[in-house]
């Protein structure tokens, strides 16, 4: 049985972006192809609530193969997405130690309903089990009205050393 959405989806507003693309890369270090997240519309530490989506589009580089003449967002590119938002909340709202956050684990998925280009994906985390090593988010993937996914994700505080910290170039938008 599906859980009950984390919040009423008609009361989020997807057009009160407060992080686009060039604010999550100064905080994320995915580039290229694994930067999942298209924008944040809201994160806060007070209610342990953080919000984005991505949309999903037919030119992605997973598109043209899985599936040939029906492309699926894979779910393993969805689990990555949520670990991404968590991992944006996590280090902005400073509730984890370390200066990267690196993926830990992940329970309770389930894969309810196809995400397709011409999608958009809309993510919501629910804060858990913080400390400053460990994150735990309980979160859900709707497509319009659509529970898609929903999972539980852990993430572990890291430190990056040296050249580990370098940024790599973004790609241009």
């Amino acid at each position: 049985m599906a859980p009950p959405a984390i919040l009423d989806l008609s009361t989020l507003d997807l057009t009160q972006v407060i992080a686009g693309k060039d604010r999550i890369r100064s905080i994320l270090p995915q580039r290229f192809e694994m930067e999942q997240l298209d924008a944040i519309v809201h994160s806060s530490k007070d209610d342990g609530l953080v919000i984005g989506y991505k949309d999903i589009s037919a030119e992605e580089f997973w598109a043209k193969g899985h599936m040939p003449g029906m492309p699926i967002f894979p779910g393993v590119l969805l689990c990555e997405t949520a670990a991404q938002l968590c991992s944006f909340h996590a280090m902005t709202e400073t509730i984890i130690g370390g200066d990267f956050i690196a993926f830990g684990g992940m329970e309770n998925v389930r894969f309810r309903a196809m995400v397709r280009p011409g999608d958009r994906l809309v993510l919501i985390g629910k804060a858990g089990k913080i400390n400053r090593r460990q994150m735990n988010y309980s979160v859900q993937g709707f497509v319009g009205t659509t529970l898609v996914f929903h999972g539980d994700i852990i993430g572990m505080a890291v430190n990056r050393t040296g050249h580990e910290k370098a940024p790599a170039e973004s790609p241009a938008n």
